[in-house]
């Protein structure tokens, strides 16, 4: 199977950011489906152009979130997505979502909001935006483990 990783090198999110983001929502959608495996963190960082690092912190945030699991000499390999959340937090999103949109909030703009939320405790400063290329793809390959 075989998904595309975009990064935005002008966007305000980081890299990593991006990584883990897309490849949690291939995750989510069934693109990526558990037992498949994830690029090998070097290639994956090569054919994207940043550094290994950056792909670590992705994956290590994919796997925080029980998406993945990493092991030694076996690779990362997608777990099942965890399951959706309980009633109570679906309550509380909703009411979210209608109090944005009663303050004349898009859609967009209450999307924005969560990721702000989500990211408030990152500390890291975003990777400064190089000139050319904008933006790079890679199709991330998986195989069935």
């Amino acid at each position: 199977m075989s998904v595309a990783v975009t990064l935005d090198l002008l966007a305000a999110s980081p890299p990593y950011e991006q990584v883990r983001a897309q490849l949690a929502g291939h995750i989510r959608t069934g693109a990526l489906r558990p037992g498949d495996k994830l690029p090998v963190v070097r290639t994956l960082a090569a054919d994207l152009g940043v550094a290994t690092n950056t792909i670590a912190r992705a994956y290590r945030e994919l796997e925080a979130g029980g998406l993945v699991t990493t092991r030694r000499r076996v690779g990362t390999i997608v777990q099942a997505p965890p399951a959706p959340a309980g009633p109570e937090l679906q309550h509380q999103a909703a009411r979210f979502v209608r109090e944005a949109r009663l303050a004349g909030l898009a859609d967009e703009e209450v999307v924005d909001l969560v990721r702000g939320a989500l990211s408030a405790d990152d500390l890291d400063t975003a990777t400064p935006a190089r000139a050319t290329p904008v933006s790079r793809a890679t199709p991330v390959t998986t195989s069935e483990g």
